[in-house]
């Protein structure tokens, strides 16, 4: 994708502003990547977190092991297993796929615990209330349970999509073209690496502040609002 592109090297100003437009393609695909695994992150992290309150002591356990090999050990093992061991096993999958599942995977780990958290701190009177209402236990999560710890979570949640935003460059070790794998090939073919890693790290420290602040600004309205966040 860098043929037909000529960076003006004179200056570094001029570098800065010819090589804007690839390191805006590389952002947009760090967003996706990050936006993609975050979502596999809240659904795989919300069921973890049901599983392990399971009366089946098996699934129970099944799922805490899962959840703790998955928080202990590094993302890049877990990228690079999906990425050149699955296909030995016939399951090959896109590079950004790829990406986005090992992020999904990793962070898991995280939310489950987050998730579980909140629903622990759920009255146990509601529980009761539900089971006197006959209620299953799918529309005891979806009507009882997840609204009220939406809220509670979304602070802690807010960090963990934060992190991930910065865990991205990771990917580009298995040819997902984001931000950082593109700075890489245009200090390869200029031999001048110091502006466009520059420019990357400003973008992840301005996304970084956006999200921060963000997170800061909802953290007063909902109580505002009146909705707790403990």
């Amino acid at each position: 994708m860098m043929y037909g592109y000529t960076w003006d090297t004179a200056t570094p100003l001029a570098y800065a502003w010819s090589i804007l437009p690839i390191i805006l393609i590389g952002l947009t695909v760090t967003l996706k990547a990050a936006a993609a695994g975050f979502a596999i992150a809240l659904v795989l992290g919300l069921v973890f977190a049901m599983l392990r309150r399971s009366r089946f002591r098996s699934v129970s356990w099944t799922t805490a092991c899962v959840v703790e090999f998955l928080r202990d050990t590094p993302l890049l093992v877990q990228l690079f297993f999906l990425y050149y061991v699955l296909p030995e096993y016939g399951l090959t999958l896109p590079a950004f796929l790829t990406g986005a599942l090992a992020l999904g995977l990793q962070y898991s780990a995280y939310t489950s615990e987050v998730y579980r958290g909140g629903i622990e701190a759920v009255p146990r009177g509601q529980w009761e209330a539900a089971t006197a209402l006959n209620l299953t236990r799918m529309q005891t999560y979806r009507d009882i349970v997840v609204p009220q710890i939406v809220p509670r979570i979304l602070p802690a949640m807010g960090n963990y999509m934060v992190a991930m935003i910065k865990e991205t460059p990771v990917l580009s070790v298995i040819t997902v073209l984001d931000m950082m794998a593109l700075a890489n090939m245009i200090g390869e073919r200029t031999f001048e690496y110091l502006v466009p890693l520059t420019m990357v790290g400003v973008i992840f420290l301005i996304l970084t502040l956006v999200c921060s602040a963000g997170l800061h600004r909802l953290q007063k309205v909902l109580p505002k609002a009146g909705i707790p966040l403990r």
